[in-house]
């Protein structure tokens, strides 16, 4: 740790190991970013995000990247949730994702929730870059709070980029500081669990899905590329992944 917080980076590369399946030639981190290689599910690599430490605290920045390349397919999820906490040192702390993948790959990038604890404050960036022919499954989930709680101040910017062309360029800050109208009607309408999926397939170039409502409190939108968007919220984190989950499930029905 230093002054100013703690520091970490973890790196995953993935590759077609030449036999059909995923090899993962790269696989660093440390601290609370440890990455563990779990059992495969056919010719796709899995990976999960260890958090070794609490965190991010206050201060603190975490940067997590990884890259797959043609013809390879991992998927990353991670063994808990994330907890953003106030720490000893004042400040935002930052957690930077960047995820590349090629044209011919497939990526799963899977996390369970963030929580944003009384006190924290935490800024989220996550940005995707796709080539041609890519496949992306994302999923952010963000709680509010832990138990009767009121929650840390949260931003959280979503980018994902398909060829080179913008899908979707979205940013939500919550919580005390976030500019007004975060919790009304038009936004969070008084829930404390949100949520995205990022679903793009290179057969929604043909077959792109119609944007319609999922619920009262879901949406699926068609982005300006072969993807879709949906949005959620819901009063708690379990109602929260149910929602996105049978979104999923519809969209991959769709996709076949």
């Amino acid at each position: 740790m230093t002054a100013t917080g703690v520091r970490a980076r973890a790196r995953i590369v993935a590759r077609g190991d030449g036999r059909g399946g995923t090899a993962l030639p790269v696989l660093e981190g440390a601290g609370p970013l440890a990455l563990r290689r779990v059992r495969a599910s056919g010719d796709e690599a899995r990976v999960m995000v260890v958090g070794a430490m609490s965190g991010p605290l206050g201060g603190d920045r975490f940067a997590l990247r990884a890259r797959v390349a043609e013809g390879a397919r991992l998927h990353v999820g991670s063994a808990a949730a994330t907890i953003a906490l106030p720490g000893q040192h004042k400040g935002e702390a930052r957690y930077d994702v960047r995820l590349d993948v090629a044209g011919g790959a497939e990526l799963d990038w899977l996390p369970e929730q963030l929580i944003s604890a009384g006190g924290s404050d935490l800024r989220v960036t996550t940005r995707a870059e796709l080539g041609v022919g890519a496949r992306l499954v994302l999923r952010e989930e963000q709680v509010l709070g832990r138990a009767g709680e009121e929650p840390g101040r949260l931003t959280s910017r979503l980018t994902v980029r398909y060829a080179g062309r913008t899908l979707l360029d979205q940013e939500l800050s919550c919580g005390p500081g976030a500019p007004g109208g975060w919790d009304g009607p038009a936004v969070l309408g008084g829930h404390r669990s949100v949520g995205q999926l990022v679903v793009v397939r290179p057969e929604f170039a043909d077959r792109l899905p119609a944007a319609r409502a999922l619920g009262e409190c879901a949406a699926l939108m068609p982005l300006a590329g072969p993807a879709v968007l949906v949005s959620a919220v819901a009063p708690d984190a379990l109602k929260l992944r149910g929602l996105l989950d049978e979104a999923l499930a519809l969209l991959t029905q769709v996709s076949r």
